[in-house]
Formats: structure tokens, sequence, C-alpha cells
């Protein structure tokens, strides 16, 4: 057993060097122009990724086998873990986190090198290049500060096993994702090194890194939204979002890549917007290693925790600042190379996506601010704050306001110039119908805060004008032909309309959930029936249960609507007695209009137990809206790839169906 986690060190050790290998020879060669040297940077990269996935395999095998004899799995792992919290122990943790992160990393370099035969040599050899060096950057942090393999030398019989938090379906997938967001924009990167070392951007450079940015952008929206239903039913606090800054840290490069994705369209199409493309990818995924890897090595938390680990702080800000401060000096050199061809007027689909770019940028910096002010705080003054929610609330709701009204209108805009009168006309009937219904929401509702009510009128805006802008595609004529045509129209069209459709039913159950969300927190008796909103609530009964590594104290509550029984739900208290902590594990019943949500206190010195009861309505639908912007990705990349292919094979600058 101890022979497979000797071979999967000494693969991450040959990985290392064959990323310094990978990054020298392609940029060299490409300088030189040597072809057989470019030539090398593909099966150097498909080698990396062979290599690392034999560590990773190691680590994941000494994990599922309990091998005690390796210290992180001791740290992280216990033998009466269920299987699927043995294998997610295997990233639970910062060593193991690394080499995933590292593995996704040199994942995306091989595809490159598999599907990007179509690219120019150079332009290929420089993008693998750059994406060598990062991965030669984070292995020489892993080998020699954070080593996943290092050996406990007296193995115990059993490990301390992992943050029971963690022990969750939802963390066990939330990590994986978001790591492929965040790997995702390293691709991006290193096609805008690559562009800024060649000095040229062009239609083609857009068409080649969108899909790489569409595929980060969609796996970052399903890991945040795992993430967000995952603090909703885990923590027991009714929450959806919580602006801590682990949660700031994947929203941050989204609110880039969504940038990023919009601002490509544009310099794909009209060949414009060079410059602030190239320098969105470089802050999308300096903002990701950012995110990574400052909340990992526990800086935000506390600059004392950095100051107990002054190793793995001082190399993550020497990469940060090698790979981000050397993208931004080269841009600042070769950034006057990127001069546009195409002019637009400032009524037109450029302006749109130029005021869609800057409202989201300035939205990711504000976060940023209140992220990062606590630490500057107590680095500066030695004062402890803290940034919590009413701040970022107060600051970043009005940018999504401003986005979600701008939107359908920009959507419909035509390219170059346009007229916004035109624009305007055709969405009449949209706003007409989204303030009729906000302002009908808000006479229902007595005494409630407006929250909710332009909730709905924003979200019916956005999704009404999305589902418009694709009846508007298919043209005049009888209802028949026109459903033809849009069926016929391009997926990037159908992946646009879903992905600002589902954009539409998040920001309507967001308000919805904060709007009119009902708690009650009580002491409730066994047996006592409470009322709260409608429901009637029993508290049967509390017993004890051994689960496989914990111990619960699980509540049954009957829940019943004019005496019709709604719910049987159990909600627990555990504690994990190798970790020596709590957790509580809410009780939800979910539906399609509202959740009937309770979680489990601590018993009461009177008698009765601490029960905590809340009412969220359309709480499915924020995950529900998060899942249809992913789809809506997944039907653009599925058009896109077939694209991607046809173009380069045709001309680099072949013409593509507008969008």
């Amino acid at each position: 057993m101890g022979m497979i986690v000797e071979l999967g060190h000494f693969a991450l050790i040959l990985a290392f060097a064959l990323a310094i290998l990978q990054t020298v020879v392609p940029l060299v060669g490409a300088h030189k122009g040597w072809a057989d040297w470019m030539a090398a940077a593909g099966p150097m990269a498909s080698a990396q990724f062979v290599l690392i996935a034999l560590s990773f395999g190691a680590l994941t095998w000494a994990f599922v086998t309990s091998d005690f004899s390796v210290a992180l799995v001791v740290g992280n792992s216990h033998t009466l873990k269920p299987m699927l919290y043995k294998i997610s122990g295997v990233w639970g943790n910062h060593e193991g986190s690394l080499l995933l992160w590292v593995l996704i990393l040199s994942l995306f370099g091989a595809c490159a090198a598999w599907f990007g035969g179509n690219l120019p040599a150079t332009l290929q050899a420089r993008v693998l290049g750059v994406q060598g060096s990062i991965g030669a950057a984070f292995l020489a942090f892993m080998l020699f500060t954070s080593n996943p393999f290092l050996r406990s030398g007296f193995p115990p019989f059993d490990g301390r096993d992992l943050n029971p938090l963690l022990q969750d379906p939802g963390l066990a997938f939330h990590p994986p994702f978001l790591y492929l967001g965040y790997v995702g924009l390293s691709m991006a990167f290193s096609f805008a090194v690559a562009a800024l070392i060649e000095g040229k951007v062009d239609g083609a450079w857009g068409r080649w890194v969108r899909p790489w940015t569409l595929a980060a952008w969609i796996f970052l929206t399903v890991g945040i939204a795992l993430g967000s239903w995952w603090a909703y039913y885990e923590l027991g606090w009714g929450g959806f979002w919580f602006w801590d800054p682990v949660e700031n840290a994947s929203f941050m490069p989204w609110l880039f890549a969504t940038a990023l994705l919009h601002s490509a369209i544009v310099v794909e199409k009209r060949e414009t917007l060079k410059a602030w493309t190239v320098l969105l990818a470089i802050l999308g995924f300096g903002f990701s290693l950012m995110g990574t890897f400052i909340v990992r090595s526990g800086v935000i938390t506390s600059v004392h925790a950095f100051a107990s680990d002054p190793e793995r702080g001082v190399f993550i800000l020497l990469i940060f600042a090698f790979f981000v401060g050397g993208a931004l000096t080269l841009f600042a050199i070769r950034g006057a190379a990127m001069e546009s061809r195409g002019v637009f007027s400032l009524v037109s689909r450029e302006s749109a996506l130029v005021l869609n770019n800057v409202l989201l940028a300035v939205a990711s910096f504000v976060v940023f601010v209140g992220t990062m002010w606590p630490l500057l705080s107590e680095l500066a003054f030695g004062r402890v704050l803290s940034v919590g929610a009413p701040f970022f609330n107060a600051a970043f709701t009005p940018f999504m306001v401003a986005i979600a009204v701008a939107l359908p209108i920009g959507a419909v805009l035509p390219w170059k110039r346009g007229r916004l009168g035109k624009a305007a006309r055709s969405m009449v009937g949209v706003a007409a119908l989204a303030v009729a219904l906000g302002a009908l929401t808000f006479a229902l509702q007595t005494g409630r805060s407006a929250l909710a009510p332009v909730g709905v009128a924003l979200g019916v805006w956005v999704v009404v004008g999305a589902l418009t802008d694709l009846w508007q595609r298919g043209g005049r004529g009888a209802i028949g032909l026109r459903l033809r045509r849009i069926a016929r129209l391009p997926r990037a069209d159908w992946g646009k309309a879903l992905s600002h459709a589902g954009l539409g039913i998040t920001i309507f159950a967001v308000a919805a959930v904060l709007g009119w969300s009902t708690e009650d927190i009580r002491v409730a008796q066994v047996g006592e029936t409470f009322e709260h909103n409608g429901y009637e609530f029993t508290l049967t009964g509390v017993e004890r249960v051994q689960g496989p590594n914990y111990i619960s104290q699980t509540g049954h509550v009957e829940v019943r609507r004019n005496g019709d029984l709604v719910a049987l739900l159990d909600p627990e208290k555990r504690v994990y007695p190798a970790a020596g902590m709590p957790t509580t594990e809410a009780a939800i019943d979910y539906g399609l209009t509202r959740d009937v949500y309770l979680a489990l206190g601590d018993p009461q010195d009177g008698g009765g137990w601490a029960l905590r009861t809340y009412i969220k309505p359309f709480a499915n639908w924020l995950w529900g809206g998060a899942i249809l912007m992913a789809i809506g990705g997944l039907v653009s990349l599925s058009d896109r790839r077939f694209r991607v292919a046809a173009g380069a094979r045709k001309a680099p600058a072949a013409a593509t169906p507008a969008e």
C-alpha cells in the first residue's frame, strides 16, 4: 500500500519537472519559429495530465483504504466514515484541494492540446506554455509547502475525521465544480497572455476564448448554486447567502467571467473592445487565484492565521504577484497594439455590452472592497472590523438592479447603430406587464417592504424580455411560420434566452425569500401544537439515534394545514465524537411555492426543546434559476463547439450567425 503512495509522490515530482519543460520549450519555439519545439507542447501537456491523474489516484487510494501512514489521511479521515466522504475527504483539506486544482489545470491544458489543432501553431504553443507555467508554480507550491504525501511517523489506529460540516453530499460535489470554474478561467488568462506576447487579438481569438470562458462560467454557476443550497439546508439558519469571504471568493470571478463572456462576443463579432477583453481575462483569473488561495491560506479569517503559516502565505502572494503583475505589465506595454477596427454609436448592442461590463466589474470591486476591508483595517490600523450583509446588500444591489433594467433593452438593440425609441417600443408590453404585476403584488401584501414587489417586477421584466427577444427573432408572418423560424435559430440564441430567463427567475426568488419569509423561534414541549403562518406544528418526540460516525438527537414533527397532514419532518442535532463537533441538520418539506423549514436546538432547563420554524416562499426557484442559467450556457456551448471547429476550418475570420 505504501508503494502506491510513493508512486503518487514520484509522479507529482515528475509532473513538476515536465511543467517546467512545458513552459520553456514551446515559448522559446514560438519565439524562434522552431516548429518541432512548438509541436512538443501538446504531448507534454497530455503527459502532465496523466502524471497528475496518477498522483491524485494514489492519494484517493490512500483515503479509500484508510492508509494512516499518510499524515493527510490521519487528519481528514476515519475508518467508520461513509465511502462518499472518504473520497470527498481527498479535497476537503488544503493539500488535497491543491492537488485537485492542479489536476483540473492539467486537464484544461491537455484539452487545449487535444482540441486546439485548428489554432495557429504559435498561438497554441504560447497558450500551452503559459498554462504550463501556472502548473509549474502550483506544483512547486505543493511540493515545497503543502505536500499531500507526507508520512506520519507513528500511524494511529484511526483518523481524526473530516470536518463534520463537510460530510454532506452537497459539499462533496461543490468544490470540484468551483475548481473547474476557477481553473477554466486560467485558459482565458493563457489566451490573453499569448495574444499579448504575439501582439494580436482578432475575431478568431474571440471565437476561441469564448467556449473556454463559457465552460468556466457554467461550472462556476453550478458550484456557487450548490454551495448556496448547502448553506441553506446544512447550517440550520435558514439563509442562502451570507456574504462571507468564502462565498465572495467564488462570486467575484463569476462576475468577471460573465463580463468576459459578453465582451468576447464584441471582439468576435465586431473586432472592437479588444484591450478591455484581454484585461478582463487577466482580472478574472487574478480574482479566481486570489479567491481560491487567500481563502485557503486563512488570510481573510484573520491576519493571525496568516501569521501562523507565513511560508504558504508568502508563496501564494509571490505566485499572485508574478502572474497577475506580470500579465498587467505586459498589458501596459502591448495594450496599445490592440487597436479596434469597429466603430459603434452610443446606442448600439456594443454600448449595451459595455454598460453590462462596467456594472459587473464595479459590482465585483464593491464585493472585493467589502471582503478585504477587515484585513486591511487590521493590518493598517490594528482594528478588527467586520463587514456584514447590510453593507453588501446596500452597495451591491443597485448594480444588479441596473443590469436587470438594462438587459432586455440591450439584448434587442442592433450592432453598430440602433435607435433607443424603436428598441423601447418593442418592449412596452413587457414593461407594462412587469409594472402591473409588481403593483398587484404590492397591493396584495399588507404592511411589508417593497422589496418583493420590486423583485417581482424586475424578474418578470427580465424573463418576459428574454422570451420577447426570441419571439422577435422569428420575424413577421403567421404564428406557425414564426415558431418554425424560432426553432431553427442558432443554439447560441436559445442559450442566451435561457440564461437571461434564469437570471430573472433568480432575481425574483431572492426578493421573494428575503421579502416574504416568516420565522418562529420557541421552546416546544413534546406533544404541544403551535401555529405559524397557517401551518400547525406538533413535536411528537425526540429520540437518540446512533449514526455511522455520529450520535444524533432526532426530533419528530407533524406539520398540518387546516387539519390535513402536510409532512412528517425529522430535524436533527448531531455530534461527531472523533471531531468533537456538533452540527444542525435542518428538516425541510420542499414545495413548488414554499419550503417549510425546521431546525432543532438544544434541550431546555424547564423541559422542551428549542425549535426554529421558517416558511420560505419560492426558495427552490432560486436554485432553479441558477440551474436554468447553467443549462443556457450548455446550450450555447453545444453551438459554439460546432461553429468553432467549422469556422476555424473554413477561415479564421469566417462570419458567424448573428447573436
